[in-house]
Parts: C-alpha cells; structure tokens; sequence
C-alpha cells in the first residue's frame, strides 16, 4: 500500500512538472513576440504594429484609430532609453476579453520624456497558433 501511495505521488510530481514546463515555454514565446512587436512601436512603425497584432486587437481597434492612439500618447514620450522585463505570467482569463491563452508582460521603461513607465503588453494565443499581441498600455 505505502509503495502505490508513493507511486502516485510521484505521477502526480510529473503531471505537475510539466504542465508548469509548458507555461514556461508558452510565456517565453509570448516574451519573444512582445519584444518583437515592441520594436516596431519603438521605430515608429505604428501600422505595421497593428498589421502584428492578434485578430481580436485588430477587431477591437482600426488600423487608423491605433495610429493616431501611439501617435498621441506614445510618441510624446520619446525614444527608449532602457526596458526591463518586471513580470511575465500566463493565463487563460483575463476580464473584458474571452477565455484564451494569455501572457502578461510588464516592462519597466525609461523614455526620453518620461523617467520611468511600466509597459504592460499582453501576447496571446491567435487563430492561427501563433502568439501575438492583443493588448498594450503605458501606465
């Protein structure tokens, strides 16, 4: 009894240890596209930010509407001068959005024109299998 007790104890050990394998694997996908998708804001290349962007991102906001958004908010900020990655935690809910896989990044960031943000973007799980951005704000 005792060695079929410590049987499924050790199961359950692996059952654990690779489902947490797995969300680490995800949440560095997810890292590698928020850092990608960064870039291009950071460049100035705000359409084709939006042309990146998860399918329920480009339903939730037009291509021009997005423009004008970073055009307004992020561009004032000026150059990147330093990001550090605070957090990354995945996730299957997040309010207002549908169940899905998420990953919620948090950055620190030092711009030209603002000391410190914290640069929040959130990858998910898209149609097609790959990660891509649904969400980003500068708080």
């Amino acid at each position: 009894m005792r060695k079929s007790k410590l049987i499924v104890l050790f199961l359950f050990f692996l059952v654990f240890c690779q489902i947490t394998l797995a969300e680490q694997d995800k949440e560095e996908i997810a890292l590698t596209a928020s850092k990608s998708w960064l870039t291009l804001i950071d460049e100035g290349r705000y359409s084709e930010s939006w042309e990146k962007a998860a399918t329920y991102f480009k339903n939730a906001v037009g291509k021009e509407q997005w423009k004008k958004l970073l055009v307004a908010f992020r561009k004032p900020l000026g150059k990147v001068l330093s990001r550090k990655l605070i957090s990354k935690r995945y996730t299957k809910t997040l309010p207002g959005t549908p169940d899905g896989e998420y990953v919620v990044v948090q950055y620190r960031t030092r711009f030209e024109n603002k000391s410190i943000g914290i640069e929040t973007v959130t990858p998910m799980l898209d149609g097609d299998g790959k990660w891509r951005v649904s969400g980003y704000y500068i708080k």
